[in-house]
């Protein structure tokens, strides 16, 4: 248990400051996206690197193999709880994973409202993501306002949540598929699965073939990040207090995805550019679908469903939580900016589409930190 405290206490302290630092992107790449440097800036993003057969734009690098990193770390994060966290056991998942279902499917079915039949029908996914660092950045700033069960339960809610929406990715969101690609990278997969089997424990063995599944992965058809999570499943954990393989890794990754890989993607993702009429597309099916979705949409599903689990007695509150830390905590559930951007720029092609999507998210994002800030800033009991 002290372990598992003291590595929780670690990864929400290495959250915390990357949110802060995410946040700083944010506001750059915003500013970029309305100076004189907004062309040379996507210039720069177009400009190809690498080699054949792997010769992408800087952006593709970002989207497909940085992100994958970021995708290996939630895979490490929610396999770790799966094992020896809070999704352990039945009765200590229930919750997170019922209130996290429910801040899945209401904000998919009102977007799903809005959108049906339009030619934006297929982002009913933007809303339904969490995103992890800027909730748990709001939550710390809330000190001893709220009980630290509740930023446990919002840390395994967004991990949950994660596991959702990467789902989602890897099953509407991808295309084509070419199954000789995805043939030699279930191989991979069997190979990695065979080393944790027989017992092998260094990562090097497992890194070196991981970068093989993701360029299988990447040209199968299915999502290039889908293979961080599927490499992250085969490393070596254990219920002991040594520390394991997949505990090394984590420890290693969690520093540059919070304060590098991430802060990159949102410089090279949020560039939107304001222009005139972008308020009112606010009031659009689409925006409509993105705000109500991520606001109302996550407040909603995250507490009607945590409600249910326990009345129908298949989960208990966090302890020293209330009914008002809850509805608070489903509001901050709908800052949904960084998974929520990138479930955009896989749902559109249409460029003003994707504009309109990230606008969205961001005013949807910051509606809900700053009210569920407030909320439970307030909550007394």
């Amino acid at each position: 248990m002290p372990k598992l405290l003291n590595s929780f206490k670690t990864f929400f302290r290495s959250e915390q400051i990357g949110g802060f630092i995410l946040l700083f992107c944010v506001a750059i790449s915003l500013i970029i996206a309305n100076s004189p440097a907004k062309d040379t800036f996507i210039n720069f993003l177009n400009t190809e690197i690498g080699f054949a057969p792997i010769n992408y734009s800087i952006l593709a690098w970002i989207n497909d193999a940085l992100m994958a990193v970021f995708f290996l770390l939630v895979g490490l994060e929610i396999k770790r709880e799966l094992v020896e966290g809070e999704l352990s056991s039945l009765k200590s998942a229930a919750l997170p994973v019922i209130a996290a279902l429910g801040g899945m499917l209401v904000p998919a079915l009102i977007y799903t409202f809005f959108n049906t039949g339009k030619a934006t029908a297929s982002g009913w996914g933007i809303p339904m993501a969490t995103d992890i660092a800027f909730a748990l950045a709001i939550i710390a700033m809330l000190g001893k306002n709220v009980p630290a069960s509740l930023k446990i339960f919002l840390a395994a809610l967004a991990i949950v949540d994660d596991l959702g929406a990467i789902l989602v990715i890897a099953v509407f969101y991808t295309n084509q598929i070419h199954f000789q690609y995805l043939a030699m990278a279930g191989g991979i997969l069997l190979l990695l699965g065979l080393m944790n089997y027989f017992g092998v424990k260094k990562l090097v063995f497992y890194l070196i073939p991981g970068i093989f599944l993701w360029y299988f992965i990447h040209h199968s058809g299915i999502h290039a990040t889908i293979a961080g999570v599927l490499l992250a499943f085969t490393i070596p954990t254990n219920k002991t207090a040594a520390t394991s393989p997949l505990e090394k890794l984590e420890h290693t990754l969690t520093t540059p995805v919070n304060y590098l890989i991430m802060p990159i993607f949102a410089l090279a993702n949020t560039n939107i550019t304001f222009q005139k009429g972008m308020f009112g597309a606010l009031v659009s099916p689409l925006g409509l679908g993105i705000v109500l979705g991520l606001f109302a949409g996550k407040t909603i599903g995250v507490t009607l469903f945590s409600w249910l689990a326990v009345k129908l007695k298949w989960a208990n509150l966090p302890s020293g939580a209330g009914w008002k830390h809850i509805l608070g905590l489903g509001m901050l559930a709908g800052i949904g900016f960084t998974m929520s951007i990138f479930i955009a720029l896989l749902s559109f092609s249409d460029v003003v589409h994707v504009a309109e999507a990230k606008f969205a998210i961001l005013t949807a994002s910051v509606l809900s930190g700053v009210v569920g800030f407030v909320f439970l800033k307030a909550v007394k009991d």
